[in-house]
């Protein structure tokens, strides 16, 4: 019996997939895809992921495929200086084309033992008290402990097991294409220029070697999404936004997207759980879809391989709807704030004006940065210290970095004083004897996940939260 069926290849796919097989998970992913897509829809990295990255050890590899950019003051396209230190070691957007990121998450996944299985469609599944049972297009039958659909915003998972996407439908569409055009690059940006300084919604940027990539309103909202637009429906759009076409010509791709916004009713439908697009879709206001998706994967990732290694304490696969539902939620109401703004109605305009001014403040766009960057998550973990429920950033140790000493994908006691144990849970929770002057506090328990799930100094304390998060002791 295969341990877990991931049933999509995606970023947050290949995420779970590395997730799992860092505690030696048997994972086999289906993606009905022949070959990787060639579209580019996510460009870059934000904050939280390029932690999680580094927690793995995983960011050097992406590192030289990226353009490093300062986490800006950007909310909604209203531009205000960055705010100033930000929480974190990593205060940057990495520039990165969603290709990249799906090549190197596969990669990785690959070199950790994950079976890949392309060209493979789930139809169907049906689950009993010990297992899943998948079945396949080609009729095939695949046998497993646990499924996780990350099979996107259309999910057939999440339509097999009948949970509810309640939301709103698109209102408002955009097209997004790659293409050649015909006119000089000044023109190019000089148009854009004029245009962008009410029409948010639009813009032509230098893509590839002579291509542009190309974003404007539709007309309206298709009645047939799946169908991609033509070259023409390009060509009116630009007309209407901008007075021009640019003569476009070449395309290489064309697609369309949408506003739409829902949240899944439930993550986890007994041994069938949606991580994703498939759990939550939004507009791709802030660039947070991709980013969502990672951050999903990495909450679920050890807490689903807990359950199958047997340690899993009472409720702590289903803390991860607990968790991250929440934190879909806030993503969808920030992005549904920002297309608000990003509207060329008058009220609209006045409400953009109201927060063009609020964002003078650096309170506010350190908060809004915390949102779209996910640092200023923080689980609810009961009352506590102030770091409790907040992940760790990265500090430097007297022996190195504090993200070092996770790139296994265990619980990290760093323990300041020396005297603290975590003996009966050492097969699950590593110990570190270290000291850092960015850190004010005695010792500090990480999740697998980097979230602080004790910090103090008292060894019974610590005895009193390890088995909330790791189970019971052993020896």
């Amino acid at each position: 019996m295969i341990d877990v069926i991931i049933a999509g290849g995606g970023p947050t796919g290949m995420m779970l997939a590395g997730e799992l097989r860092l505690h030696g998970v048997r994972v086999v992913v289906l993606e009905k895809e022949t070959e990787p897509t060639g579209f580019v829809r996510a460009l870059g990295l934000h904050v939280r992921s390029i932690e999680v990255l580094d927690q793995r050890g995983l960011l050097e590899r992406f590192l030289p495929h990226g353009r490093r950019s300062p986490v800006g003051g950007s909310f909604a396209a209203i531009e205000k200086p960055s705010p100033v230190r930000l929480d974190t070691a990593h205060p940057y957007v990495l520039g990165l084309r969603q290709t990249v990121t799906d090549r190197l998450l596969a990669e990785h996944a690959v070199e950790v033992g994950a079976e890949i299985r392309r060209g493979r469609a789930l139809a169907g599944l049906s689950q009993d008290e010990h297992g899943v049972t998948a079945e396949l297009a080609d009729g095939t039958r695949l046998r497993a402990r646990y499924l996780v659909g990350c099979d996107g915003g259309r999910s057939t998972v999440r339509k097999l097991l009948g949970v509810g996407f309640p939301g709103e439908p698109s209102r408002v569409e955009t097209l997004l294409g790659e293409m050649e055009v015909g006119v000089p690059p000044e023109t190019v940006a000089a148009v854009v220029a004029e245009v962008r300084a009410t029409q948010k919604r639009f813009g032509l940027a230098p893509f590839d070697e002579g291509v542009y990539r190309v974003v404007v309103p539709a007309a309206g909202v298709a009645e047939d999404r799946s169908v991609p637009p033509t070259l023409e429906d390009f060509r009116r759009q630009l007309r209407a936004v901008a007075g021009t076409d640019f003569g476009v010509h070449s395309p290489r791709r064309l697609s369309r997207f949408g506003d739409a916004t829902r949240l899944a009713d439930r993550y986890r439908v007994g041994r069938v759980l949606l991580a994703g697009d498939a759990a939550h879709i939004h507009p791709p206001v802030g660039g947070q879809g991709l980013n969502l998706g990672i951050q999903d994967a990495f909450n679920l990732g050890w807490k689903l391989a807990a359950e199958i290694a047997g340690w899993a304490p009472e409720g702590l696969l289903d803390s991860y709807e607990t968790e991250r539902r929440p934190v879909a939620a806030d993503v969808l109401d920030n992005t549904r704030a920002q297309m608000e703004l990003l509207s060329t109605e008058p009220g609209a305009q006045a409400v953009r004006r109201l927060v063009t001014e609020l964002m003078d403040f650096e309170e506010v766009r350190r908060r809004l940065a915390e949102k779209i960057t996910a640092i200023g998550i923080r689980y609810d973990f009961g009352e506590g210290h102030e770091l409790l429920g907040r992940r760790m950033r990265d500090v430097t140790l007297k022996r190195g970095r504090l993200y070092e000493l996770t790139h296994g994908g265990r619980g990290l006691l760093l323990d300041q004083t020396g005297r603290l144990s975590v003996a009966g849970w050492a097969d699950r929770v590593d110990y570190a004897a270290d000291v850092s002057e960015e850190l004010d506090v005695p010792a500090v328990l990480l999740r697998p996940d980097g979230h602080v799930a004790w910090a103090g100094e008292d060894q019974a304390g610590l005895l009193d939260r390890l088995p909330r998060w790791f189970g019971a002791p052993r020896g």
